[in-house]
């Protein structure tokens, strides 16, 4: 009996005629990296969370042409001014025009978030990839050490480290750096446990790779996948830890206008001027929104069960 001839057929027929109209009838296999970034463009809330952040990076690049008052002029004749057509987002109790400051504020939050998670990702990673290619005793000296680092909770870690140290933005990455590296270390140690049972790096080892090779070769790229995605999911973590920080007075402090120290310059006026923690506090849900949307649809593309 003979299959009848489904419209989604004719629609999947019609979808390969124009792939080899377009590769002028020869078939080509597409790469990994165009298959997930087809899955990603499906993705809208992860398009949307990407647009969102190529939005926030290059207002952090061009912040300082665009912001339309002096974000550390004050003018205490205009204290906590409601959100006007002169101030769109209001005054702070300084008189600071609180648009620019949120401009200028994504320079500090945003980029030390990345720097913060690109330095654990180094450090941490680093370790975690030597601790499972060489197993045995170097993995469990290196883990337990980093079992001890674990067993304080992150935030209180990054207290303790801007404690002794002092305030300051290097102190502060400094300091969530350290408490972030256990994490970091895990997420490529158990990319690397996964990627290194495959058979291609027993062929490896018999064609005379060496073990540097190996492992930058033909293992962390493997692995890739996990550590991308944890990527983004770790800047979410990171930006949230320096509000916190700063919030608190252990972090980025006045008058820089981090988004966490705006929040805590204002948490004295929440009833009587609302607005001074309401646009910062946007500002950090907003990002940290957007850095989980895209970080989800890099999972979902980097899914091989989705291929």
């Amino acid at each position: 009996m003979a299959k009848l001839y489904t419209p989604a057929m004719a629609k999947v027929d019609k979808r390969m005629a124009k792939e080899l109209a377009r590769n002028n009838g020869k078939e080509v296999k597409s790469s990994p990296t165009k298959e997930a970034w087809k899955r990603l463009k499906r993705n809208k809330l992860a398009i949307v969370g990407m647009i969102v952040l190529i939005i926030i990076f290059v207002i952090a690049i061009i912040g300082p042409w665009i912001a339309p008052y002096d974000y550390t002029a004050p003018d205490y004749e205009h204290w906590n001014q409601k959100p006007s057509s002169e101030h769109i987002m209001g005054t702070d109790p300084y008189g600071r025009d609180i648009f620019s400051r949120l401009i200028i504020g994504t320079r500090y939050s945003v980029p030390i978030g990345f720097l913060i998670v690109i330095f654990a990702f180094a450090v941490g990673g680093t370790l975690g990839a030597i601790a499972a290619y060489y197993g045995g005793k170097v993995d469990m000296v290196i883990m337990r050490i980093l079992d001890v680092f674990q067993s304080i909770p992150p935030m209180l870690m990054a207290i303790a480290v801007v404690a002794v140290l002092g305030n300051g933005i290097v102190n502060l990455i400094i300091s969530i750096v350290i408490s972030s590296l256990p994490a970091r270390a895990r997420i490529v140690r158990a990319s690397i446990l996964t990627v290194k049972r495959n058979d291609y790096i027993e062929s490896a080892k018999a064609m005379g790779a060496s073990n540097k090779r190996q492992l930058v070769k033909f293992m962390l790229p493997n692995a890739l996948g996990p550590i991308l995605t944890s990527f983004t999911f770790s800047v979410a973590t990171a930006i949230l830890t320096i509000s916190s920080l700063s919030y608190i007075g252990l972090g980025i402090t006045e008058p820089a206008p981090e988004w966490g120290a705006m929040l805590s310059a204002g948490k004295a006026y929440l009833r009587t001027a609302p607005h001074v923690l309401l646009f910062p506090g946007l500002a950090i849900m907003i990002t940290v929104l957007a850095l989980n949307l895209f970080g989800d649809g890099i999972r979902d593309a980097l899914d091989p069960r989705l291929k």
